[in-house]
């Protein structure tokens, strides 16, 4: 098991290239393919999600291994059923216990042809790909929004177009935006029609070039570093206030903690101030993968929350809401779950470990949300920290440049 230490710096000054956004490259890469063109898509990510997406989509051979990645497993499980050719779709032993029988049961809705090949319910996922008829689906709003965008990418290209209504609250709205703002981009003509009903045309995609603008979601752990400093500025190019991602609503929320945002042209630079609020409540019904970030952040600077909508996180790369309670007893804090869909923070402590180690659960935003609490901890174990591959692979290293120190143990 691989672990290190972090120790941080005195005070932040760093300019730091953060990846481009891996929500937006894995939706264009599959819009891209089905409109059967050679739009250049530039800037792409380079973290793992984003690269089992371009290795299936160039090259789809028989057995596809998306290892971790559940947005490949989700978009490539649509775009496979429309698509000439048997595949076999299958992941790491945790992506195997996620599941996905709701979006499967809404292909086959379509007339799709997908076989569970193991657990019922769960990938592996046989899938032989055929032009689908059928037009008309339901499914609850409160589950991943990637189901949804999944089943809207294709809708282009079905015979009749789609016609979607969602039941229950819908959770992670922007996600769904997002999907339908690039589809456009890319000529579909699909939208809301109203509260909880979508359609898409069936009206071809048409191949462009596109370029790819950084991730909102990783500036939220600069974000969190700024707040938990003493003395920072950050500048983080590629970011604008205009953005297409959910997560830039990041940069509103960390003002009332103390980071104020200065957009520039063409990136941001996050100055440090003094927090606004003594106590933070949210729902992060839209946003769920800035959960993590907030916690760590209003633990470390003392200040009670109440964060709602958390509902998604238990079907993550880890129960996530568990992780981060288990995680945090190690640091002396307690957090309650209350209905499994909200986080609280009281001021509640215990007893903390002793040279505490955080584990990261094989789930990448653990390990970085984690990392900027060194800040005030002054040092800080991290196990397994090459789990940050997923959506941020040179996270450690911009780290180091902003003058962390990194040892391995």
């Amino acid at each position: 098991m691989k672990r290190i230490l972090l120790t941080p710096p005195e005070r932040i000054d760093a300019a730091i290239q953060l990846p481009s956004s891996k929500s937006i490259c894995n939706r264009v890469l599959i819009m891209n393919a089905l409109a059967e063109g050679n739009g250049a898509v530039r800037n792409l990510s380079d973290c793992d999600d984003t690269q089992v997406m371009t290795d299936a989509l160039r090259d789809m051979p028989p057995v596809i291994d998306i290892k971790a990645a559940g947005t490949a497993m989700r978009f490539l499980t649509a775009y496979l059923s429309v698509t000439e050719g048997t595949h076999t779709i299958t992941g790491t032993a945790r992506m195997q216990q996620r599941p996905v029988k709701v979006l499967v049961d809404a292909l086959r809705a379509l007339g799709a042809r997908i076989r569970y090949t193991a657990n019922e319910g769960f990938p592996p996922l046989e899938i032989t790909g055929q032009k689908l008829d059928l037009s008309e689906i339901s499914l609850p709003g409160d589950i991943s929004s990637q189901y949804i965008s999944a089943l809207l990418m294709i809708g282009p290209v079905l015979k009749n177009g789609l016609r979607l209504t969602l039941t229950n609250e819908i959770i992670s709205r922007p996600y769904i935006d997002l999907t339908l703002s690039l589809m456009k981009e890319f000529g579909a003509e699909a939208g809301w029609v109203s509260e909880n009903r979508l359609e898409v045309a069936p009206q071809p995609y048409k191949p462009r070039p596109y370029y790819v603008e950084s991730d909102w979601s990783a500036a939220s752990y600069w974000y969190e570093a700024v707040a938990l400093s003493e003395e920072a500025t950050v500048t983080l190019p590629g970011l604008f206030r205009n953005s297409l991602q959910g997560d830039a609503k990041v940069a509103e929320l960390f003002e009332k903690l103390g980071v104020h945002t200065l957009y520039n042209e063409d990136s941001v630079t996050l100055q440090k101030q003094e927090p606004s609020v003594l106590h933070l409540e949210y729902d992060f019904v839209n946003q769920p993968d800035l959960a993590q970030t907030f916690v760590v952040t209003c633990v470390m600077l003392g200040m009670p929350f109440r964060f709602s909508g958390l509902q998604s996180l238990k079907i993550k790369e880890t129960d996530r809401m568990s992780a981060l309670i288990t995680e945090m007893k190690k640091l002396g804090y307690i957090l309650l779950e209350e209905e499994g869909s909200t986080l609280t923070w009281r001021g509640n402590r215990c007893r903390k470990t002793e040279k505490p180690v955080i584990d990261t659960y094989e789930d990448h935003r653990m390990a970085m949300a984690f990392a900027p609490a060194s800040l005030k901890l002054k040092e800080l174990r991290i196990n397994n920290p090459e789990v940050v591959s997923k959506s941020y692979p040179d996270y450690w290293g911009d780290l180091s440049a902003a003058g962390f120190q990194i040892t391995e143990e």
